[in-house]
């Protein structure tokens, strides 16, 4: 049903996931981010509230490991699937025995890539390799992978929805964007979003922490 990457800027401390599958709002329910603390993916038959716990025990100090560890005390996980990036770039994973259809995890230097329903089981790997191997902003890096594991043959049938969000400084991710329906090609019309709002993406941020500083919106009443 879902296939994911939670990775880790080496440069920036950027954290973020990007996720796809074939349910409607994937960004809904299963990318979480928070800064300073971690990039969780909850996915399979999901439990929203995973991704909460899980960073709250991770700004509690718990590492990655740790933080999934303790969600194991948690009811029904054997139909979860965890995929964990700690602040300091530490992976965790757990895949539960009830997992739908082919499944499996990857990880490589600051990233853990797992999916459910796969194609075949080396989508994660793929998607590792090219977020390694990438050296743009995180988004695009995680963008990148996610496309590269659609094009290596992603789930069985298709996906409809896709979604990406990076946490940097700031309490609110710096990057939220959301395909909650296309018939065909999300990670394609994610990409197009992500294109279309990357240019602006400071211009937003100036006007968060200084607005009197930030530059017009360009509409018509806007000096």
């Amino acid at each position: 049903m879902t296939f994911s990457i939670a990775g880790r800027c080496g440069r920036t401390g950027m954290l973020g996931v990007a996720v796809t599958t074939s349910s409607i709002s994937v960004g809904a329910r299963c990318p979480w981010v928070r800064a300073g603390c971690g990039a969780v993916s909850t996915q399979n038959i999901t439990d929203p509230e995973l991704g909460p716990v899980i960073l709250d025990s991770l700004a509690a100090g718990r590492s990655a490991e740790e933080a999934v560890a303790a969600a194991m005390r948690r009811p029904h996980m054997e139909y979860r699937q965890l995929t964990v990036v700690d602040h300091g770039g530490a992976v965790a994973h757990f895949t539960g025995e009830h997992i739908l259809g082919i499944h499996a995890v990857a990880h490589g230097d600051g990233c853990v890539a797992a999916g459910n329903l796969l194609s075949h089981d080396g989508v994660p790997r793929v998607m590792v390799e090219t977020f390694t191997a990438a050296g743009r902003h995180l988004a695009q890096r995680l963008l990148d992978a996610l496309a590269a594991g659609v094009d290596c043959g992603g789930e069985q049938g298709p996906v409809h929805s896709a979604a990406l969000k990076v946490a940097h400084e700031q309490s609110w991710p710096l990057v939220d964007l959301r395909v909650d329906w296309e018939d065909d090609g999300p990670v394609a019309r994610l990409q197009k979003l992500w294109r279309a709002y990357e240019p602006q993406m400071e211009d937003y941020l100036t006007r968060a922490v200084n607005p009197a500083a930030a530059p017009s919106y360009g509409v018509a009443g806007d000096p």
